[in-house]
């Protein structure tokens, strides 16, 4: 959402129904949004932001405050996810001692009103996280962020609950360019690329899921689902940052994703692609550019989702 051209969120809801698209995630919950979500039979992810953390952390009844002007307000709107908070730096005293407890506090509130099965609480969390990463069998967390997230992955398992999980194969692939081949960024390599014992990986997107597999397991989480709570290619604005790439990667992430991956077979990854539109109000140059859609509503990419539940990021 952060542009000054973006259309109407009821414009924004008929393009969702045209195009078959049965998920959303919203990055904090947006009045207007909700409002036009109500009865659309879109199921969604929404987001206690980064800056509403310690509000909700601090006590209960601030969590039943969260919950009841967000979600119970809205009871037409079918929620799938709260995503408290996105992206929390471990490092970062501020915000990281917070999660736990705001996990747990949405987590009561949701279970108190009857929406336990319903709505699943958890946290998105980016691949810095993670220390050893190849091959993906090796995956593990960083030793510093283990006292932060062990405790996340317990939550998740007591609750039956995904960790949500944002994936770029771009930026593995821009901070990488030698050992990593264009290709196995965006789904094209002809043949397997990193053999790991019995698995054999042909895209970079399965293996950086699998790594983050590996690591739960190794955390106390080997049931734990992930959901990739976003991914995407940029069209301009930095190294292979190309309209063809982008369209390259997003059609081959498409067809994908029903696939699972080489640890997980068989299970169709549930994903949620960054994002609706182009955004003309971020920095730098490279973020106004990841939308599937151009502002004024025409696509991008001519991407097709009937053959798998998909959704998009609106943010």
């Amino acid at each position: 959402m952060l542009g000054d051209n973006l259309p109407l969120a009821t414009d924004v809801i008929s393009l969702y129904n045209s195009n078959d698209i049965r998920l959303m995630r919203l990055y904090d919950p947006n009045q207007a949004a909700l409002q036009a979500l109500s009865g659309s039979n879109i199921e969604v992810m929404v987001g206690v932001p980064n800056s509403e953390l310690s509000y909700v952390a601090a006590s209960r009844d601030n969590s039943f405050d969260w919950v009841w002007n967000n979600i119970m307000t809205y009871p037409d709107v079918k929620f799938r996810y709260i995503s408290v908070g996105n992206e929390v730096k471990p490092s970062d005293g501020t915000l990281a001692p917070l999660v736990y407890s705001a996990l747990t506090n949405i987590r009561e509130v949701v279970v108190f009103y009857g929406l336990g099965n319903q709505i699943k609480v958890s946290t998105s969390i980016d691949t810095t996280l993670i220390g050893a990463n190849y091959p993906p069998s090796q995956g593990a967390f960083k030793d510093e962020v283990r006292a932060y997230i062990d405790p996340i992955i317990a939550f998740l398992v007591a609750n039956n609950a995904p960790l949500l999980v944002n994936v770029y194969p771009y930026f593995s692939y821009a901070d990488n360019p030698v050992d990593i081949s264009l290709a196995y960024a965006t789904f094209t390599s002809p043949g397997i690329v990193v053999q790991d014992g019995a698995l054999g990986y042909q895209n970079l997107f399965d293996a950086i899921v699998d790594v983050v597999y590996s690591a739960l397991e190794k955390a106390g989480g080997p049931w734990v689902e992930i959901v990739v709570s976003e991914t995407g290619w940029p069209s301009a604005g930095a190294s292979a940052a190309t309209f063809d790439n982008a369209r390259t990667y997003l059609r081959n992430m498409v067809a994908h994703a029903r696939w699972g991956t080489p640890k997980r077979p068989g299970r169709a990854i549930e994903t949620y692609l960054f994002a609706m539109f182009d955004e003309n109000n971020k920095e730098p140059q490279i973020e106004k550019n990841f939308g599937l859609f151009y502002p004024n509503q025409t696509t991008k990419y001519s991407l097709y989702f009937n053959s798998i539940q998909k959704g998009f990021e609106s943010i």
